[in-house]
C-alpha cells in the first residue's frame, strides 16, 4: 500500500483567482487522501476505481490522455469550511468523503443510463464490465462511510444518501410513465443532484464548528445551487457542445428522459406541447431526425426558457443564501466565483 503524504495547500489568493484555479487547488488538495483510501482497496477494484477517477488508464498507467474530475464538491466543502473559520487540514478528510460518494453516484449513474462516455473517454462498466463497476461504486461509499465514521457529520450524509437513491429511482420510473408533473420533477432533481451539493456544503460548515442554523443556511446555498447546476446540465444535455460536456447530444432524449426542461415543455398546455408528447410518449426509441424535431418542441413550448429562468432564480437565491450565513470575505468571493461558473455554462 502507497502512503500518498498530505501536503496542506495555502488558501486561495482572496481576490485574483479563477474558478479553474479555484478548482484545481481544491483537487490538489484532497488527492492524496482521496488515493490513500483507494489504495485500501484491492486489484481489480482498485484499478477501476483509479480508471474512473481520471488518475490512470485502463491498465493503470498514468497518461496524458487521462481526465480527472472537475472536484466541484470538495472545492465547495473546503470553501464553506473556511468561509466559517477552518483550516484546509481539518476539512480535507470531509472533502473527500463527499468527492467518493459523488463518484460512487457517477460509477452506478453510467450503467443505469448505459452511458458509454465520460469526460470524453470510456466509462468504466463499458471497459471492465457492469458487475465490476458496481462494486467499485459500491467501494467508494464504503471508503467514505469509513471516512467520516467518527465524524458528527455522519448522520446527514446517510440522509443525503437516501435523498440521493430516491431522486435517481424517480428518475428512472419517470421514463416509464406517460406523465409526469414538473413539480414532482423538480423534487427528483432535488434528490438526485441538490441533495448531495447542499451537503458538501454542511459538512464544511460542520467541520468548522458551525452552529446549527448557520449550517442550515450553508446547506440551502448547496441546495439551491445543486438545482441551478441540475437545471443547467439539463439544458446542456438538449443544447451544448458534445466536445464541452464529453456526452453526445441529445442522449438523454433518445432514452426517454424525463428531464427539467422536457417536462416543462410537456406541461405547458399548447400546440407545441401535445406534439412532444405524442413522439415522447412513442414506445420506439427515437430515430436523429425525430430527437431534431423533439428539441425544436421542447424550446418552442417554453422549455428551454422556463429552465433557464428557474436556473437564475435557484442561482440568486443561493447567493442570498450564502450571503445570510455571513461568510468571510476571501471565501465568499470564490464561492460566488464557483457559483458563476457553474450555473452559467454555455449552452
Amino acid at each position: 500500500m502507497t502512503a500518498h503524504r498530505l501536503t496542506w495547500l495555502p488558501d486561495p489568493p482572496s481576490a485574483t483567482c479563477s474558478a479553474g484555479q479555484i478548482l484545481d487547488w481544491a483537487r490538489r488538495a484532497v488527492e492524496p487522501a482521496l488515493r490513500t483510501a483507494i489504495d485500501r482497496l484491492s486489484e481489480p477494484t482498485r484499478r477501476i476505481a483509479g480508471y474512473h477517477l481520471g488518475w490512470w488508464d485502463a491498465h493503470g498507467h498514468p497518461g496524458e490522455e487521462v481526465t480527472a474530475g472537475k472536484a466541484l464538491r470538495p472545492a465547495l466543502t473546503l470553501l464553506c469550511a473556511h468561509a466559517v473559520g477552518a483550516s484546509t487540514e481539518r476539512a480535507v478528510p470531509v472533502a473527500a468523503a463527499v468527492e467518493l460518494v459523488h463518484n460512487f453516484s457517477l460509477l452506478h449513474d453510467d450503467i443505469i443510463d448505459g452511458d458509454r462516455l465520460r469526460r470524453q473517454r470510456p466509462t468504466a462498466w463499458s471497459v471492465f464490465g457492469a458487475p465490476a463497476a458496481i462494486l467499485a461504486g459500491d467501494a467508494l461509499l464504503a471508503l467514505a462511510v469509513r471516512m467520516l465514521a467518527a465524524h458528527p457529520g455522519m448522520a446527514r450524509l446517510g440522509i443525503t444518501l437516501v435523498e440521493l437513491v430516491n431522486g435517481q429511482s424517480a428518475d428512472i420510473a419517470f421514463t416509464e410513465r406517460e406523465e409526469v408533473g414538473l413539480a414532482e420533477c423538480v423534487a427528483m432533481a432535488g434528490g438526485k443532484t441538490a441533495a448531495l451539493l447542499g451537503c458538501a456544503c454542511a459538512l464544511g460548515a460542520l467541520a468548522g464548528g458551525a452552529e446549527d442554523t448557520q449550517v442550515e443556511r450553508w446547506r440551502r446555498f448547496g441546495h439551491h445551487l445543486g438545482l441551478s447546476f441540475q437545471l443547467v446540465d439539463d439544458l446542456l444535455g438538449i443544447w451544448g457542445d458534445p466536445a464541452r460536456t464529453g456526452k453526445p447530444v441529445g442522449s438523454d432524449l433518445r432514452a426517454g428522459k424525463k428531464s427539467l426542461p422536457v417536462v416543462a415543455a410537456l406541461t405547458a398546455g399548447n400546440d407545441a406541447a401535445r406534439r412532444l408528447a405524442r413522439l415522447y410518449s412513442r414506445p420506439t426509441p427515437l430515430e436523429e431526425a425525430d430527437v431534431a424535431v423533439v428539441t425544436e418542441l421542447i424550446e418552442r413550448a417554453g422549455g428551454r426558457a422556463w429552465a433557464q429562468r428557474e436556473a437564475d432564480r435557484h442561482r440568486r437565491i443561493a447567493l442570498t443564501r450564502m450571503g445570510q450565513a455571513r461568510p468571510a470575505s476571501g471565501p465568499a468571493t470564490h464561492l460566488a466565483t464557483l457559483t458563476a461558473l457553474i450555473t452559467r455554462r454555455d449552452h
